[in-house]
């Protein structure tokens, strides 16, 4: 079967809008006095651009030799237009840049032992503990930010490739899921569409 290379979501469109909308909210930010914003100039806000250069095919085909699996569409594109994303847009956590995104179990094994041992005691049947059969092979695509991390499961891929994904909350008590990354992404980001 071949993959087709069109892309399917408009990466490009949805990250200027924000990364416009971020960047009128630092304006406003560095209008204000320091004394009145609580302290001096940290830089905060400066970037013009809060992605990072895309990352090539080649890139994007290493590690996933690396993770053992191919990416799913969504998040491959988003990579091809951003590889990363930073925080600082308010509408989202730091999305690592690929070098950094690896298995729950490698990048946060505290995190995943955690979780892995709630499903061992609780019944199986228990709905909300079903989805820890999958934390230490989720994908950690994030940084962990105040008990806050977003994740891809490969254990539930629908049809068109896509795997479900996480914004795992640990305030929350669990995952808010989402049929892709492009969902998550555009919930996460709403507030800047409207």
């Amino acid at each position: 079967m071949a993959i087709s290379n069109t892309p399917r979501y408009p990466w490009g469109d949805l990250l200027r809008t924000v990364n416009d909308a971020a960047q009128k909210y630092f304006a406003e930010y560095r209008a204000i006095p320091p004394e009145q914003r609580g302290g001096p100039d940290d830089g905060f806000g400066r970037a013009t651009w809060l992605g990072a250069p895309g990352a090539g095919e080649a890139e994007i085909a290493r590690h996933e030799e690396r993770l053992g699996m191919r990416l799913p569409p969504s998040y491959r594109e988003f990579l091809q237009v951003t590889n990363g994303w930073d925080e600082y847009s308010h509408a989202s956590l730091r999305l690592m840049p690929l070098a950094e995104v690896g298995w729950t179990r490698d990048v946060d094994p505290e995190l995943a032992r955690i979780w892995d041992h709630l499903e061992d005691d609780h019944d199986p049947q228990d709905q909300w503990y079903l989805h820890q059969e999958s934390m230490s092979g989720s994908l950690y695509i994030s940084e962990y930010i105040e008990g806050q991390v977003y994740l891809l499961n490969p254990h539930v891929v629908g049809p068109d490739g896509e795997w479900e994904a996480w914004d795992f909350a640990i305030w929350r008590s669990g995952e808010t899921r989402y049929k892709s990354f492009w969902d998550l992404m555009e919930h996460e980001f709403g507030g800047y569409l409207s």
